[in-house]
């Protein structure tokens, strides 16, 4: 079957290792199955497993990939959840948590085989696209506001880095919800995107806002880390999922934390439970993913670049 796959760790040119070619079908043990996949999204993941972060070179090839939508052994149209081991549920109870592609063979090919616990089924309001897109990043943004911040219709929240899979779908996913969001970016185009998308407002990276905020979804790290420590109020929540622009910033801003009892908090994508609710959420609401671009799958090389460079709004979809 044809997919896409790194075939060698570069940690300085990742794209180096990604080929595009035929590869073996997958296996399915007891209690796993095989999908039909029929749209995938990119991840920063993706990146980072040809860089070597979460992949070791024992386990190459490894196909790409940790998001999929598409169609099972009896017809039915799914959508998988991305994280196998912990719960024993097709893989043993003492098998450690994994996202796809770090143990198992990911979504970047024509079939992908999943443990059967893994699979969801798909609303009909939503397109193998747009579903697709959920699994990691919308799911992430999902628990960050509404697990781990713990806001509620009326709050204010700071998303940091409008354009990125996790910041848009935390913009659109706070709006819908009633929060009051705000955004930065250091891309005028973007600030106004954001603002299209529900934000109350959007602003320079490291502007002042109206006003201090109930909490702070942070995805780009050392570049905005004081910023997000400066906006919060009082008793306020600063959520952290990822460090795109490094994981040390120069100032901690540890006299602030604790002088105003700032909480923080890490998070790392959802639980199974949390990905049904984000399903049911979006079909029942009209949410729908951000997406930047889609692309076939034989093209997903120019998705890699495009999303290593930066230049895009929303996700970018793979078709089989």
């Amino acid at each position: 079957m044809f997919a896409a796959y790194a075939a060698r760790i570069d940690k300085d040119q990742p794209l180096n290792g990604l080929e595009l070619g035929e590869r073996p079908e997958p296996e399915t043990p007891p209690g796993w199955t095989a999908i039909d996949v029929k749209a995938a999204s990119l991840n920063h993941h993706d990146l980072w497993s040809l860089r070597g972060v979460g992949l070791g070179e024992d386990l190459l090839p490894m196909i790409l990939g940790c998001d999929a939508a598409g169609v099972d052994a009896d017809g039915n149209e799914v959508v998988l959840y991305s994280v196998v081991g912990a719960t024993g549920h097709g893989v043993g109870p003492r098998e450690p948590r994994s996202i796809l592609t770090e143990r198992y063979q990911g979504t970047f090919a024509e079939r992908v085989a999943v443990p059967q616990w893994n699979v969801l089924p798909k609303p009909k309001e939503l397109s193998f696209e747009e579903a697709a897109c959920l699994p990691t990043a919308w799911l992430t943004a999902y628990r960050m506001l509404f697990t781990n911040a713990g806001v509620r219709p009326g709050d204010s929240v700071l998303v940091q880095g409008a354009g990125g899979g996790v910041a848009t779908a935390a913009i659109v996913l706070g709006a819908a919800a009633g929060l009051r969001v705000f955004a930065t970016s250091r891309d005028e185009a973007k600030r106004h995107r954001a603002e299209e998308l529900g934000a109350e407002g959007a602003f320079e990276t490291g502007a002042r806002l109206p006003h201090r905020v109930d909490a702070v979804l942070e995805t780009v790290g050392a570049a905005t880390w004081s910023h997000s420590v400066k906006s919060l109020k009082p008793g306020g929540t600063l959520v952290i999922s990822g460090a795109t622009s490094g994981p040390n910033p120069p100032a901690a801003e540890l006299n602030r934390i604790f002088f105003l009892e700032l909480k923080v908090v890490g998070s790392t994508m959802g639980s199974k439970e949390e990905l049904d609710s984000l399903l049911k959420f979006c079909a029942a609401k009209g949410v729908r993913p951000v997406i930047d671009s889609t692309l076939p799958l034989d093209r997903a090389r120019e998705g890699f670049e495009k999303m290593a460079g930066g230049d895009l709004f929303g996700k970018v979809v793979l078709t089989v």
